[in-house]
């Protein structure tokens, strides 16, 4: 595709200086040339926009707002100014990421998640609220010109709403377009937002939607209602879930409908050709897909959400079955919503939905330009539908037994429940303002480019936060106590200065650039590293549950593992021919494995009787990230052995935040070569299992940048960052490499020891003047070590780094001897490895092919 977007001829000249009036001009000429007639809330908020006005734009879904804020990047992008997109899930960022590049032009269009980062210099970036709420906390905050926060109800979110807030604190000299289907009450909003940035406020509403809603309650089974809604054209239909595991299975039940007919699958099959489904779960994923069933939650890997919304996009899916994530704003066509149910848990109970939450997912129903109306029908409960079957067989002289309610996770709903929800306005925005440790910490280290420091510039976000006057004095007695822990713990240093009234706080220089406190325990996470011995085998693996006790938990890994422990002990009990009143009083005792689990309990309760706020944290050992590099276990492996099929999205993520957690938190003088491996296996791991969002963009962009690209390209031209463990960069940080180098000759040994050669031949790398290997050969050169030897030992011990020898032979060029090391502890064998740098080679290399090439095996 061209590098240039749609609405690219329709910017200035560069070094011209057009007048608002002009923009507005050239970006209606755009949106004439593609057909679209504005409706009057559109034209309202476009015009307040370019008048240099707030706009906050409350409209229905489907109203249009989109193209608003498409008239805000591009009269900024037009002035010379950057501006950010944001909003709440990455899905949705990836999504207007990609629609950006076909309107502006990847190089133009940038993207920043937390967890990937793509053009991040560019004019216009698209990312989630919380990295926005970052920015607006440091320097880069101040270069922002224009903000379009979309989805804002999330403003009243009671853990993320700060997110929402920030910004409008910080960054008074921004122009701001917030954006909701359903945000109610903002007069207040727009009173403080004007007394903060001295800018005119726009509210622009309006009830009436594009495309009209019809409501209908069903009291059919779920499989009779989607058939008679698909025999009715009211397909795609959007099926509503409020857990991953409902989503599933009624993507699965609904495999066995016939939805499609011979051309609709013949479509579907093409559009599958080049698509990998090679995770475990790929293959229902596949399934579902094949049959006109997409399936959308947070569990599924990214690429195949991405996946469900392509195939959607293109009118391919009769059905998507998802959680309510889905009715978060992302683009797909949706003719019908149906609701499998009206209650759901809400994180500490089980109640009738929140008439926002209700109104933002029915609100999905019904395509602009596609529709007429849209659909949003409502499912009476289960045994409702039910008992209504047997009381039509009672009617014909047979005898049943009605079905009794549900009584656990269930509130009762009916017809008069899906009336009020339809006729009842979103509840009122409340300010969810709270300070914390990454806040306190982002300001602080940017302290000395604000007049006050970074401590003075936090009290004064508190100052103009949403909140009441009593709970403003709550945050700052909480900031104080906060610095004070900062002080003790040796990150937050006092700075005197000539030029000042006063002394000023900043983060210690002796910590790594980068440093982040990534949550609330990070705090402790770091005092309780001195804690461990250095000298200690388990050093590294130790710290490693340190960091894991700090995480949320990934509660559907957790239940897996304590199933597999309870099948273990169960086996080994009834072999032990225990009674069975004592087997279960056993099996009640079993628990996912919590390594350090006393020694963790013990630091923190010492630490929270200095840190009394902590308290009401809850540190959580477990060990899966530990788990997965002690069996050097690939993502696939881990994700069959606890049957984690459904979860391999909540897998992939967790492990993320443990990478973040240890790049962004452990001081690099807390990191020995162990850890340095750890780190290096958990991105190999991260990276090999879904890329597909940076493989899009370079797909956009038509090349990969090598290293002479990125020397020669143009002050402000489009390229990716090169990756620490890229091998064009490699060589320069010895102990990157080193740990590179060790977690792929520990690849190569476990597939060996378990005698899987094919994938032994996977791990390597072809490289002249070396000998080429075939699985055949390499289980012929490890027959006569397995003659001597009963196996491999494969324990952290045995993969200590003295049993990984690296020597350069020359510049570019490496020798690697990796010990194979017998169950005895005797190290008699080697593998003869080789990594070649120099010249042009590591730049063939792709940043996750293997480096190392196998000489020979052997004595």
């Amino acid at each position: 595709m061209s590098k240039e977007g749609s609405i690219s001829r329709y910017l200035p000249k560069r070094g011209a200086r057009p007048t608002p009036d002009e923009l507005l001009s050239a970006f209606l000429s755009h949106t004439s040339e593609r057909g679209l007639a504005l409706y009057p809330a559109q034209e309202e908020a476009i015009l307040a926009l370019y008048e240099g006005k707030h706009v906050v734009l409350s409209t229905p879904t489907g109203s249009g707002k989109s193209l608003v804020a498409e008239a805000l990047h591009f009269k900024t992008l037009a002035e010379g100014g950057r501006s950010f997109y944001t909003c709440p899930i990455k899905a949705l960022v990836n999504e207007k990421f990609f629609a950006f590049c076909e309107l502006f032009g990847p190089e133009a269009v940038g993207m920043m998640t937390g967890d990937a980062s793509v053009n991040r210099d560019a004019p216009i970036i698209c990312c989630t609220a919380e990295v926005l709420a970052n920015l607006a906390l440091g320097e880069e905050g101040a270069e922002i010109d224009a903000v379009v926060m979309d989805e804002f109800h999330y403003y009243a979110d009671k853990e993320r709403g700060v997110a929402w807030q920030v910004p409008l604190l910080a960054m008074p000299k921004t122009q701001f377009l917030l954006l909701s289907a359903t945000l109610g009450e903002t007069a207040q909003l727009e009173e403080r937002l004007k007394a903060v940035s001295r800018r005119e406020v726009a509210a622009v509403g309006g009830l009436a939607r594009p495309v009209p809603l019809t409501f209908e309650y069903r009291e059919t089974p779920l499989h009779e209602t989607i058939a008679k809604l698909i025999e009715e054209s009211w397909a795609p239909i959007y099926l509503v879930n409020f857990t991953q595991r409902a989503a599933a299975e009624n993507a699965q039940a609904l495999t066995s409908v016939q939805l499609l007919s011979k051309e609709e699958r013949e479509a579907i099959r093409k559009e599958l050709v080049e698509a990998r489904f090679d995770s475990p779960y790929g293959k229902d994923v596949e399934r579902y897909l094949r049959a006109g069933v997409g399936l959308h939650h947070a569990g599924l890997l990214p690429k195949y959400r991405r996946l469900t919304e392509r195939l959607a996009q293109r009118g391919l899916l009769k059905v998507v079955s998802g959680t309510d994530t889905l009715g978060m704003g992302i683009n797909i066509p949706l003719r019908t919503v149906l609701f499998t149910q009206l209650c759901k848990f809400d994180g500490e109970k089980t109640a009738i939905m929140k008439v926002r939450d209700f109104h933002q997912i029915a609100g999905r129903a019904g395509r602009k330009g596609f529709d007429d109306e849209g659909k949003v029908v409502a499912q009476a409960p289960e045994y409702v539908i039910e008992n209504l079957r047997l009381a039509a067989k009672a009617a014909g002289g047979k005898k049943v037994t009605k079905k009794q309610p549900p009584t656990k996770n269930y509130v009762h709903w009916d017809r008069a429940t899906f009336e009020r929800l339809q006729t009842k306005q979103p509840e009122p925005l409340e300010s969810r303002f709270h300070v914390t440790f990454p806040m306190l910490v982002a300001l602080l280290q940017t302290g000395d480019l604000w007049p006050m420091g970074g401590y003075g510039r936090l009290i004064e976000l508190i100052g103009r936060s949403h909140e009441s006057e009593r709970a403003k004095q709550r945050h700052k007695l909480r900031a104080a106590q906060m610095v004070r822990a900062l002080r003790r713990a040796g990150i937050v240093e006092l700075i005197p200065c000539d030029d000042r009234a006063a002394c000023y706080l900043r983060v210690s220089s002796d910590l790594q650039e980068d440093f982040s406190l990534f949550q609330a325990l990070s705090l402790y996470l770091v005092s309780a590293v001195g804690v461990l011995d250095p000298e200690s085998e388990s050093y590294a693996l130790d710290l490693l549950s340190f960091v894991e006790a700090t995480l949320e938990d990934p509660m559907a890994v957790l239940f897996r593992q304590t199933d597999l422990a309870k099948e273990r002990k169960l086996f080994e009990l009834k072999a032990n021919g225990v009674p069975y009143e004592d087997r279960i009083a056993e099996l009640e005792k079993v628990e996912y494995p919590k390594p350090c689990s006393e020694l963790i309990h013990g630091t923190f309760a010492a630490f929270a009787e200095t840190h009394p706020w902590v308290r009401s944290e809850d540190i959580r050992p477990k060990s899966v990230a530990r788990d997965l590099f002690e069996r050097l276990s690939s993502f696939n492996d881990y994700i069959v052995e606890y049957g984690l099929q459904r979860s391999e999205g909540v897998l992939l993520r967790y492990l993320s935040e443990v990478w973040r957690a240890l790049t962004q938190t452990i001081p690099e003088s807390a990191r020995d070569d162990i850890l340095e491996e750890i780190i290096a296996h958990l991105r190999a791991v991260i990276r090999g299992v879904d890329s597909s969002l940076i493989d899009e963009w370079e797909r956009l962009m038509g090349y990969e940048p090598s290293v002479e690209d990125a020397q020669r390209a143009a002050p402000g031209a489009p390229r990716r960052e090169l990756a620490p463990d890229d091998p064009r960069r490699l060589a320069a940080n010895p102990k990157a490499f080193a740990a590179r180098v060790r977690s792929e000759a520990h690849r190569l040994l476990k597939a060996l020891a378990e005698r899987r050669y094919a994938d032994a031949l996977a791990a390597l790398r072809p490289l002249e003047g070396e000998p080429e290997w075939s699985a055949q050969l390499l289980e012929e050169a490890m027959a006569p070590y397995f003659e001597e030897h009963a196996s491999v030992d494969l324990k952290p011990a045995a993969r200590l780094p003295h049993n990984t020898l690296i020597k350069q032979e020359r510049e570019g060029r490496w020798e690697v001897l990796q010990k194979l090391v017998d169950p005895e502890g005797e190290a008699d064998w080697v593998l003869h490895l080789i990594v070649e740098l120099g010249g042009d080679v590591a730049e063939a290399l792709a940043p996750d092919a293997p480096l190392i090439a196998l000489r020979r095996i052997g004595t």
